[in-house]
């Protein structure tokens, strides 16, 4: 990776003189240049930015067929992924349920290894039996086809709540809700699939609410489990999104739910200065570490249950599932890491290994770590429950892990991402040429257009003395950081380190200590890098340039400004 200064921007503007030199730099940077896009990001609205549900296409139809089954007492099936989307998009569901006293339903959540991603017919027949006269499908559906069209000849309507690109045919269910859909009209065509759940529920209180005393504004507080989705998939958190984040943070910070309130205090989670870091780094891969260990209840159930009881063997569970998740995932580097000893890697562009016993919902973990290590993409397989060979890719450098599985792909019966992750399915005729392939293509890349280094633009050179509080606070009116909103990246030149030490039960992470001209000393931070693999002229008494984030912890009880290397270029 490559970093550079982002040009000098555009001269701060007359409107902006209620803001800092740095603030208004940060928004520039952004593309926010009018007073009014400054005052719609800085200060998010609800009743401002977030739409109206009922623009969204078959909104009508959606709820009027909830409604229906509602009053008729019938069975309904909420159908929901299993990844940190798709379980709070059941739960937004399941809530609203309750809330309105209807407990004629089921959330059903696949099994990520037994059954894969979407509906399957074994699922929809299974549900047909249990006497389903309605399927909700969220976070999924919309390339479920076949299935639904099952569905319906089994009596079954279906209602799909997704956000997820369609396919030129369109599933025929009695309501797709999804901005992505051509002729739909709403706004905000990036929502996740708790944010569409989400749209749903507001559609329905607004309907139908006061019919079930549910009193007005109650739907706000589902958006604890629209701000985790949000953060955890990835969605760029601008516009309506980054105004259910805002939101969704806010009502995280004093949830009601007694699993959440344990998991934070089991997990040293700080209520009061619960930030997007919390989720992503903490909330996020334990609920995705459920369904990859094959327990996605233990994370649903940790979500949705009102039982102060229940709550805490909940959270126990789900923090046990996780260490075995690690433990597992050790387990699996520990064992590709000899099997690639014994190999000549050092002529291969890519680590191509698999294993028919190793399941692929861990191997997306492991690839990424290889490709780190090793310093090249890593494509990893195994095979699910039905027997597919599937597979799951990460690169760590510049080339697109998509762009080289397109240059093999009569190799996949179906693949995608992104450009640093992946992943893939694999044809059975072609597993034993499948590292000849990925190889070549690689090999084409590099010699390419494609193997143009990455650069990543900085906000601004700055100086351990502009390091303050009255710099973060700016920082920090720019949160929630994200997708579409990154965290400001400063360069700091020169900076004297004073000392540097590893902490941590493994000592595998790095504290150094710099210090300005006035001889304050400021903390920067490198996690999971131990000081063996800093460049040799990080040591005290000498100078180096840092790129870092600026943040603040409370670690010590109290809050500490110091700086997160990112980089030591």
């Amino acid at each position: 990776m490559r970093y550079a200064l982002r040009p000098v921007p555009l001269p701060k503007p007359a409107e902006f003189s209620a803001y800092s030199d740095a603030l208004s730099t940060l928004l520039l940077n952004r593309g926010i240049a009018t007073p009014a896009a400054a005052q719609a990001f800085l200060s998010p609205d609800y009743g401002l930015h977030v739409h109206d549900p009922y623009l969204m296409r078959d909104m009508d139809k959606a709820v009027a067929r909830v409604y229906r089954a509602v009053k008729k007492g019938e069975k309904v099936i909420v159908f929901s992924d299993y990844d940190a989307d798709g379980m709070p998009a059941g739960v937004v569901v399941h809530d609203l349920f309750r809330k309105i006293g209807f407990n004629n339903f089921e959330n059903y959540i696949p099994h990520r290894h037994n059954e894969g991603f979407g509906l399957s017919m074994k699922a929809v027949e299974s549900f047909a039996e249990k006497g389903a006269g309605l399927l909700i499908t969220i976070d999924c559906g919309i390339s479920n086809v076949t299935e639904v069209t099952r569905a319906n000849s089994l009596g079954i309507d279906v209602i799909i709540m997704d956000h997820h690109l369609p396919h030129a045919e369109l599933p025929a269910a009695c309501a797709i809700l999804n901005p992505k859909v051509s002729d739909c009209a709403y706004p905000e065509k990036m929502l996740c699939g708790a944010g569409v759940a989400y749209k749903f529920a507001q559609a329905f209180v607004k309907a139908h609410g006061a019919e079930f005393n549910v009193p007005t504004g109650w739907e706000k507080w589902l958006l604890d489990m629209v701000g985790i989705a949000t953060l955890s998939d990835m969605v760029p958190l601008v516009g309506e999104n980054r105004a259910l984040a805002h939101y969704g943070l806010a009502v995280l910070r004093k949830t009601r739910r007694p699993g959440l309130s344990r998991l934070f205090t089991k997990l040293r989670v700080s209520r009061e200065h619960l930030s997007e870091d919390d989720i992503g780094f903490t909330i996020t891969p334990r609920l995705n570490a459920a369904s990859r260990m094959g327990e996605p209840e233990h994370a649903f159930r940790l979500l949705s249950t009102d039982d102060e009881a229940l709550a805490g063997a909940y959270a126990d569970a789900l923090e046990h599932v996780n260490n075995e998740r690690k433990g597992t995932v050790a387990g699996l580097v520990k064992e590709i890491k000899k099997m690639l000893s014994e190999r000549d890697i050092t002529s291969k562009s890519v680590i191509v290994i698999g294993n028919p016993l190793w399941r692929p919902s861990l191997l997306g973990l492991v690839a990424n770590t290889l490709s780190d290590e090793y310093g090249k993409p890593a494509f990893l397989w195994g095979r699910d429950g039905q027997g597919v060979i599937k597979g799951s890719c990460r690169n760590a450098g510049d080339l697109s892990v998509v762009a080289i599985m397109e240059g093999a792909k009569e190799s996949f019966s179906e693949y995608g991402g992104h450009t640093a992750s992946g992943g893939f399915a694999v044809l059975p005729d072609a597993i034993h040429s499948l590292e000849e392939k990925l190889c070549a293509a690689c090999d084409v890349l590099s010699t390419g257009p494609a193997s143009t280094v990455q650069e990543e633009l900085l906000d601004a050179e700055i100086s351990l003395g502009d390091v303050g509080w009255e710099l973060y606070k700016d920082v920090e009116r720019l949160a929630p950081y994200g997708t579409g909103n990154p965290k400001p990246l400063f360069l700091v030149r020169k900076a004297y380190i004073d000392s540097v030490k590893s902490f941590g039960k493994e000592k595998n992470h790095t504290e150094i200590i710099v210090r300005d001209d006035n001889f304050r000393k400021l903390s920067a931070i490198m996690f999971f890098t131990p000081t063996t693999d800093l460049p040799k002229h990080v040591s005290p008494g000498r100078t180096a340039d840092f790129v870092v984030h600026l943040e603040k912890s409370t670690f010590k009880n109290y809050p500490e400004l110091r700086l997160r290397v990112v980089a030591i270029p």
